[in-house]
């Protein structure tokens, strides 16, 4: 095998080595203080961050090998810069495939295409920046840092699974950790937010399932499609996610048996779509997110905000608008309602909040809003908005919590109204939030502006066969670029301008180098792909104009 094909294996499961790691120190930490020795809370701090950063470097690999710059080649082995990078339109590269459970046809199948590979990129800067926020943890950092590391694995195995069973495994790994990081190292409510967080993410994982297995079972070989595993056996049904899409638009689940009545594919849809919809989150399921944030530390709701709300999306598109097409054509005006309500609802949502965090956690749930009306028109320009919506966003909430991260941390409160006039006393601060709420609402030359624009005027245009109305969803939807401007500028007035509050007179106002290390990156790429967005739109338009034909071109169910 190339080196290559181990690459996607490396980077989902060296953050697994990594929590193992901790743990077998950990377990043999009491015998060294019986020697007088002590392990520091640094080491465990510093060992999960080189963990973490080694997905985040391989992650570089990734790319094709002339965007690498030279001082990057002249770091590694020849044979690695010799293997040939992700190639835009050449379908899952870097696979690692072989035979897991032959009983049930479920095989180890990683990969990445142009729909998940900005996706895997992220999940490894946002990770390792988070790790690097985290720490500030001086409670049980050693268990912190496992869980922390086991949702790595979670996340990213989930962006590069090709096979439907390896793909739950996944998902369903992300969920303990993130309850057990809430509920344990969270705020005053801790506990009632991660049993929500729990109970809702596990109520769309058993739809998802029972939708999961309607599929295995009802997939079988057609003309032209042979279902076999990887070393050439052949299977009766498959898990396999590639070959289930070739299988969904041959129109062989379209013409399978109803289900009660109703449409085999219109009810496996709605099973998938709620279970990512749970997640993305979209109203009304959105009621968990909210909670987790305020009461999650500030690192995981970086990690919440950054990847977790993009894999509701991700799944979409992975298994409803690929596998069940003319489902999708007969869900897509119903899906861009419920983005523009996520939109508009959550915008004013935003304007009532006195809680910084919840702010900006309910502005998460408005900028979700436009993946799905930009999904459901289904044009290339609102499918790519969509698809660079994730992008930003990723890039823009995270830096968002960082900050609420950064005043907490000081006045342990995030009372808006509590502030007042720190402008003059933390300029830093204040230019560092400026630029991200202006980056969010969409301000032209910063990240958010590319993605809700494209979803805009591509959902103008999108197609009847979509469904009629969506210029009637886009004024309405627009009409939240004037409410988050609002609720944003409302923010900053609030809390930077007027009569400083003396109460807070002896807080440090300086940055931290930490806070720096982790804000600035963030805001570097929020400017650069603002202004210079070819290159995302490189990797993910043949995989997203492909996925447009195959919705737009199938009959509707």
């Amino acid at each position: 095998m190339a080196p290559n094909d181990y690459l996607l294996t490396l980077m989902v499961f060296v953050p697994t080595l990594g929590a193992l790691s901790i743990l077998l120190i950990k377990a043999i930490q009491p015998f060294l203080k019986r020697s007088g020795r002590e392990i520091p809370v640094t080491f465990w701090r510093w060992l999960a961050l080189g963990f973490s950063a080694v997905p985040l470097l391989l992650s570089v690999l990734v790319l094709q090998r002339d965007w690498i710059p030279g001082w990057v080649v002249a770091l590694v082995p020849e044979w690695v810069v010799a293997e040939p990078g992700f190639v835009p339109g050449a379908g899952a590269q870097f696979v690692h495939h072989f035979v897991w459970i032959r009983e049930f046809n479920i095989e180890y199948f990683m990969g990445i295409d142009g729909i998940s590979v900005t996706m895997v990129i992220l999940t490894a800067l946002i990770s390792f920046i988070s790790c690097l926020a985290a720490f500030g943890i001086t409670n049980k950092p050693a268990g912190f840092f496992v869980l922390f590391l086991l949702l790595e694995t979670g996340m990213m195995g989930t962006f590069c699974a090709l096979d439907m069973f390896l793909f739950y495994v996944f998902w369903e790994v992300m969920l303990l950790p993130m309850y057990f990081l809430i509920g344990i190292w969270g705020g005053p409510r801790k506990e009632y937010a991660a049993i929500k967080f729990f109970l809702y993410t596990m109520a769309g994982s058993v739809l998802m399932l029972l939708a999961v297995i309607a599929l295995y079972y009802t997939s079988r070989p057609m003309p032209g499609i042979a279902l076999a595993l990887v070393d050439g056996t052949a299977a009766e049904h498959t898990f396999n996610l590639l070959r289930l899409a070739e299988l969904g638009q041959a129109g062989l689940f379209a013409g399978a048996d109803p289900i009660l009545g109703v449409a085999f594919t219109k009810i496996v849809f709605i099973g998938l779509f709620i279970g990512f919809a749970i997640k993305v989150p979209m109203f009304p399921f959105h009621t968990w997110l909210p909670d987790a944030h305020v009461e999650a530390p500030t690192p995981i709701s970086v990690i919440l905000a950054g990847v977790l709300l993009k894999l509701g999306i991700y799944g979409m598109l992975r298994f409803n608008w690929s596998i069940l097409p003319d489902a999708t054509k007969w869900a897509a005006m119903g899906v861009a309602v419920f983005g523009a309500i996520n939109i508009v609802y959550a915008a004013f949502v935003c304007m009532a909040q006195k809680d910084l965090k919840k702010l900006i956690a309910y502005s998460s749930v408005s900028h979700m809003g436009f993946c799905l009306l930009g999904m459901a028109a289904c044009t290339p320009q609102a499918m790519t908005g969509a698809v660079f919506q994730m992008w930003g966003h990723g890039i823009v909430a995270p830096m968002l919590f960082l900050i609420v991260g950064v005043i907490y941390d000081r006045a342990h409160t995030r009372d808006i109204e509590g502030f007042g006039g720190l402008a003059d006393r933390m300029p830093e601060y204040a230019g560092l939030t400026g630029f991200a709420f202006f980056a969010s609402l969409g301000l032209p030359g910063l990240i958010g502006f590319i993605g809700e624009a494209m979803v805009f005027l591509g959902a103008w245009g999108a197609p009847t066969t979509m469904g009629t109305g969506f210029r009637t969803l886009v004024m309405v939807s627009a009409t939240s670029v004037v409410i988050t401007a609002a609720y944003y500028l409302w923010t900053m007035q609030r809390m930077f301008l007027g009569k400083f509050n003396e109460k807070w007179k002896d807080l440090n106002f300086t940055l931290t180098l930490r806070e720096r290390l982790t804000l600035y990156p963030l805001a570097v790429f929020a400017l650069f792909f603002g202004l210079f967005p070819l290159p995302i739109f490189e990797l993910i338009n043949p995989a997203v104009h492909l996925l447009v034909r195959i919705v737009v071109g199938t009959p509707s169910a």
